[in-house]
C-alpha cells in the first residue's frame, strides 16, 4: 500500500527543515566556529546529497504521471549535484568558490520542476497552490547562493540561504492533496480530506 503523497512531502519537509537549522546554526556561529569540529562542514551537504539519493525511490514508486517523474527525477539530481559539490569544497578536493553556482542551478531547477509538474491553477487544491507557491520561493531562493558565490562572505545572502529551506518546510509540510485554498476548491479536485 502507498501512503498518501501528503506523507512524502512532509518526510522531505523534515528533511528540508533539518538544513535549514543546520544553515542557521552556521550562520548564527559563523563558519570559523562551525567548522572547528571538522564533521561539522559535511553535515548540509551529506543532508542535501542524501535527500536526492531519497528522491529516486520517490520518483520510482510514488509518481502517477511522466511529468512527476520527470520533475522528481530533475530533483534527485539537482539535490545530488549541489550536496556533491558542497562536499568537494567541504573536503578541499574542488577550491573555486564559483561551484556554489551548482547550488543557485539546482534550486532553479527544482523551482522549475514545482511550476512544471503543476498541472492545475492556483487555486485548484491547496497542493495545487503550495506547488505553484513553493516554484516561486525556491527560484527566488535560489538568488540567494548565487549571491554567495560571488560574496562568500554575506551574512544576508547566507541568511536568505538558510530561511529559504525553512520556508520550504513550513509550505511542504502545509500539504494535503485534496483541500480547500482560502476556502475554494475546484469542483474537479475531489472529495476533500479531513
Amino acid at each position: 500500500m502507498t501512503p498518501p503523497s501528503e506523507h512524502v512531502h512532509w518526510w522531505f519537509a523534515t528533511g528540508f527543515l533539518i538544513l535549514g537549522l543546520l544553515l542557521v546554526a552556521e550562520v548564527v556561529v559563523g563558519p570559523a566556529v562551525w567548522n572547528r569540529r571538522p564533521w561539522r562542514k559535511y553535515l548540509w551537504p551529506g543532508m542535501c546529497f542524501g535527500l536526492g539519493v531519497l528522491m529516486w525511490p520517490v520518483m520510482a514508486f510514488f509518481t502517477n504521471s511522466t511529468i512527476h517523474m520527470v520533475a522528481h527525477g530533475s530533483w534527485a539530481q539537482a539535490l545530488m549535484v549541489a550536496g556533491a559539490a558542497e562536499l568537494g569544497l567541504a573536503r578541499g578536493k574542488l577550491t573555486s568558490p564559483r561551484w556554489h553556482l551548482l547550488v543557485a542551478l539546482g534550486l532553479a531547477v527544482s523551482g522549475s520542476a514545482f511550476l512544471l509538474h503543476e498541472q492545475n491553477p492556483w487555486l485548484f487544491q491547496r497542493s495545487a497552490f503550495l506547488h505553484h507557491t513553493l516554484g516561486w520561493t525556491v527560484i527566488v531562493g535560489s538568488l540567494f547562493p548565487l549571491v554567495q558565490a560571488f560574496r562568500p562572505r554575506s551574512l544576508v545572502a547566507a541568511m536568505g540561504f538558510a530561511t529559504t529551506f525553512l520556508v520550504v518546510a513550513v509550505m511542504l509540510f502545509c500539504d494535503r492533496d485534496v483541500a480547500p485554498i482560502f476556502g475554494h476548491l475546484s469542483q474537479l479536485a475531489g472529495v476533500p480530506h479531513r
